[in-house]
C-alpha cells in the first residue's frame, strides 16, 4: 500500500503538518515511523480517518488496460493476461476487466470516462493497471489524487517489458 509523507497526508485530509503533529502527540491520528524516526502516514489510516470500514467493502477491483490502436490487440491481451496472473498471485479477485482503445492523451474514452463515473459512485475499490501511462499518458498525479478522494487505489503494476513508451520523447 501507498505511504504518505506528512505534507501529502496533511493535503489528502485538508488539514495542515502542524494539526497532524498535535494529533500524532494527542494520540487523535498516530503515525507510523521509519527506522530513522520519521513520520509517514498509510492510505489505510486515510480510510480510518474518513470512517470507511474496509472490512466488508463491497465495491469492485478493475483490471484496466489500453492501447492506442486496434492493430496491438495483441499488446492489449498481454497486458490483461500480466495483470490477471499478478491478481492471481496476490489473491486478488477481479470483479471486471476493461479492455480500451484510444490515446491516453485522449480525456473522452468512453470506458474510461465510465469507470471515472464509477469512481464517483463509490463502486471502484481498486483500479489495477500495468504502467502509469496505460491509465491516463499525463497529468496521473492529478488523478491518482482525484481517485483517493473517492476511496479508490491505483495500482501500477509497472511492468516494463508491456509499456515501451518512451518513444514518446
Amino acid at each position: 500500500m501507498t505511504n504518505y509523507k506528512p505534507k501529502d497526508f496533511a493535503e489528502l485530509l485538508g488539514v495542515s503538518v502542524k494539526t497532524l503533529q498535535r494529533w500524532d502527540r494527542e494520540g487523535t491520528l498516530k503515525a507510523n515511523r521509519t527506522p530513522t524516526d520519521r513520520r509517514y502516514y498509510t492510505y489505510d489510516q486515510y480510510l480510518q480517518f474518513k470512517g470507511i470500514n474496509t472490512e466488508n467493502d463491497q465495491r469492485q477491483v478493475v483490471i484496466y488496460a489500453r492501447v492506442s490502436t486496434r492493430n496491438q490487440k495483441d499488446d492489449l491481451q498481454n497486458q490483461v493476461a500480466f495483470l490477471r496472473q499478478f491478481c492471481n498471485a496476490k489473491g486478488i479477485i477481479v470483479d471486471q476487466c476493461i479492455e480500451d482503445y484510444g490515446s491516453g492523451l485522449n480525456y473522452n474514452r468512453k470506458k474510461w470516462n465510465e469507470l471515472l463515473d464509477e469512481v464517483m459512485e463509490q463502486k471502484i475499490k481498486t483500479i489495477i493497471v500495468t504502467h502509469k501511462d496505460r491509465f491516463i499518458r499525463f497529468g496521473y498525479d492529478w488523478f491518482e489524487k482525484f481517485c483517493m478522494k473517492f476511496n479508490t487505489t491505483i495500482v501500477v503494476v509497472n511492468n516494463e517489458a508491456l509499456s515501451p513508451q518512451e518513444e514518446l520523447v
